[in-house]
């Protein structure tokens, strides 16, 4: 058996750090930067017979679960869909609509050679305890999409089975979407344990059926995962954006803008700057955009995010790093659960960016539901 850890070397991949020094243009400050060569795999790269004659557990059927469960079905594999309610909810429904044999979370298990945990991270831990730790039998395979659980040992598997993931980075939606039109969601892969000796095959056949071989798969480990994924979740994909844009909202209200102007220099035009970013890279955005634009980009952009703000991000990584985010996240969700992010949520809600914002998208787009 082998497992690979933070610390843990993968197997037959020699990982070498480079040191390279740049200078950074927008403060002429020397940055270190240390660079490790990510291995990645490409469809014809990789096989669906490792485990074309295993069966596939998919735990959960929410966006994700949906996609996921969906896309493998229809690369030839054989998957069922485990739930928590025998049969009388509306995701079972679901589930047996898009023609996918669905059963409890523990029979599923039992049957399933591979078990691929796909519910909300807080509920991960229980139902593993409750319905499917018993069904861990030798050889087999227990898979998620996050790499939390496992790396904060909120579900400690056994020595005799693999543990694996793979993430596709992007949501639910678009994972099923770009598979229909024959491309798909590129994912990071790990394998945090390997009983068998076959857990990477595994892995890979996994994110082949849910079509990320197609755009590429990149070797990664539970512990890069989880830090990266939320560190970018919370100073930039999610909580940097919404403070950036409700400041930047806030600072032209105030300095006697119209909110409704404010809303669409702020807020509404971010997608289209993002857009370009995603295709073409930061530096094709600003080919991309007005001289103007670009100037003032270049030059005020490091006034606002600047070194201060960089401390900051320090901090909110080594809060992750450390276990104290873990620890509190599960800490406030054992007390609150659902109720969260209730009051965050309602300040957001009840700011004037979000009043203004639901006039202008009705505007916009009169035929849309929740907008």
């Amino acid at each position: 058996m082998r497992c690979y850890d933070a610390s843990s070397p993968v197997k037959n991949e020699k990982k070498e750090e480079r040191k390279i020094q740049r200078t950074i243009n927008n403060t002429g400050h020397p940055s270190t930067v240390y660079r490790m060569p990510a291995k990645k795999w490409l469809d014809n790269q990789v096989s669906l017979d490792p485990i074309k004659k295993q069966t596939v557990a998919v735990i959960g059927y929410g966006i994700q679960g949906r996609a996921q469960a969906s896309n493998m079905k229809d690369s030839g594999l054989k998957v069922i869909v485990g739930l928590r309610k025998d049969g009388t909810g509306k995701t079972w429904k679901l589930a047996e609509d898009d023609g996918h044999t669905v059963m409890g979370v523990s029979e599923a298990a039992k049957q399933a050679d591979i078990i691929h945990i796909l519910i909300p991270d807080m509920e991960q831990a229980e139902t593993y305890r409750k319905q499917i730790a018993e069904q861990m039998k030798e050889g087999k395979a227990l898979s998620f999409s996050h790499a939390a659980a496992i790396h904060w040992k909120w579900i400690v598997p056994p020595k005799n089975v693999d543990v694996v993931m793979v993430a596709p980075k992007g949501p639910g939606q678009r994972v099923r979407e770009l598979f229909l039109e024959g491309f798909g969601t590129p994912s990071l892969v790990a394998v945090y344990q390997d009983f068998t000796g076959k857990a990477w095959d595994r892995v890979l056949a996994l994110a082949k059926g849910i079509g990320s071989t197609r755009p590429g798969v990149l070797q990664t480990t539970f512990k890069e995962e989880v830090e990266t994924d939320w560190f970018g979740e919370q100073v930039d994909l999610c909580g940097g954006a919404h403070s950036l844009v409700m400041n930047a909202f806030e600072t032209l209200v105030e300095a006697g803008y119209q909110p409704e102007v404010a809303y669409f220099e702020c807020l509404h035009e971010l997608k289209l700057i993002v857009d370009l970013i995603q295709k073409y890279g930061i530096t094709g955005m600003y080919n991309r955009v007005s001289e103007t634009a670009r100037y003032g980009g270049l030059t005020r952009g490091p006034r606002v995010v600047d070194k201060e703000a960089k401390r900051k991000m320090k901090e909110v990584l080594k809060d992750i790093q450390s276990g104290q985010f873990a620890d509190e996240w599960v800490s406030v969700y054992k007390k609150d659960g659902k109720n969260s992010f209730a009051r965050f949520m309602k300040e957001i809600e009840n700011h004037q960016i979000e009043v203004v914002g639901k006039e202008m998208r009705k505007m916009m787009w009169p035929n849309a539901e929740h907008v």
